[in-house]
């Protein structure tokens, strides 16, 4: 029986890069789950607002940190039977899911910041409270350090993601500060309550920026324009080649796929043609670790029925379908 191969097998992470991924997330849980205790007990002695969406941060902090785990495991999962391009949809799908918990959160909180502005209660015991947001700022701090040095070593998506969160979540936190040190005055109680709309905003905002990125990664969005033109780049940089054209890429997760059409001189043996293309190939994957190459080989001045997909050079001296550095444009 003959072994099919699947697209993730000879670019699926390290077991390192795949251990400092898992324990990123597990930091990021028990940070986490160990600050929402903290501001509980803060926000029910001070009764602050500022506080309570604090603490409602890091539930949200903790549910997407639970999804990141589950996903990052699913997803670094290698390519089977049933799924040959891998698991890298997981990550999305579990963002889907993030961006939706945290909307809805953010707008809570801005209906009992509402509230407040019509029924305002005095911040009480400030000291309390701006000692928590004080150990939560060192705590962020340090799980940011770490999540930052996962990053360089991995490349982790989801990672970064969180990451950026959290680094966030330090600004969060020093603003619930100065807002519970001006709601102890008289008749700043407006303080607490708009400081909270300022930090539904916040969340909002991150919720959108998830969701952006997780359906780009669904719809299977291409790779930005400076990446496509690199590819491109490196593949007419190579001997023998051509032209290029019909080049697609798009995102799954961890993993990343780019496939293009060579053009080749039409005398070329299959051996011939086979070795430049993998040479194509090579030189791709270097510059982008661990991506799934397909390269198809084209004999040159052949005009192939694909008008919306085929990339044409019209500058004279060169046959149809000699594009040897024709730009990434659609042609006629």
């Amino acid at each position: 029986m003959v072994d099919i191969p699947f697209a993730s097998e000879a670019r699926h992470p390290d077991d390192q890069a795949g251990r400092l991924m898992r324990l990123a997330t597990y930091a990021a849980v028990a940070v986490a789950s160990s600050l929402i205790v903290f501001k509980l007990v803060a926000w029910l002695l001070t009764g602050s607002l500022a506080l309570l969406s604090t603490l409602i941060d890091s539930v949200l902090d903790v549910g997407a940190s639970i999804l990141n785990l589950l996903a990052v495991r699913v997803a670094l999962e290698p390519a089977d039977h049933d799924h040959r391009f891998g698991h890298g949809k997981a990550e999305p799908l579990a963002g889907l899911a993030q961006a939706a918990f945290i909307g809805g959160s953010a707008l809570f909180l801005v209906f009992e910041a509402g509230s407040r502005v019509f029924d305002p209660s005095p911040v009480t015991r400030s000291g309390v409270g701006i000692a928590v947001m004080v150990v939560s700022i060192v705590a962020t701090l340090g799980l940011v350090t770490f999540q930052k040095y996962v990053v360089r070593q991995t490349g982790s998506v989801a990672v970064k993601a969180d990451s950026v969160h959290y680094a966030g979540d330090v600004l969060v936190n020093l603003s619930v500060i100065v807002a519970l040190v001006l709601a102890t005055g008289p008749g700043w109680t407006w303080v607490d309550p708009l400081f909270a709309v300022g930090i539904a905003g916040y969340l909002l905002s991150n919720a959108w920026g998830i969701l952006r990125t997780s359906l780009n990664l669904l719809m299977d969005r291409e790779f930005d324009e400076p990446e496509r033109q690199r590819i491109l780049e490196i593949a007419r940089g190579q001997p023998k080649v051509l032209g290029v054209h019909d080049l697609r890429t798009r995102s799954s997760g961890p993993d990343r796929f780019i496939q293009l059409h060579i053009d080749m001189d039409r005398t070329l043996s299959l051996w011939d043609a086979h070795v430049v293309a993998d040479r194509v190939e090579h030189a791709i994957r270097d510059a982008f670790p661990g991506a799934d190459v397909l390269i198809h080989q084209d004999p040159a001045g052949l005009d192939e029925a694909h008008p919306a997909l085929v990339y044409h050079d019209d500058r004279p001296g060169l046959r149809p379908g000699e594009a040897a550095a024709a730009p990434d444009a659609p042609g006629p």
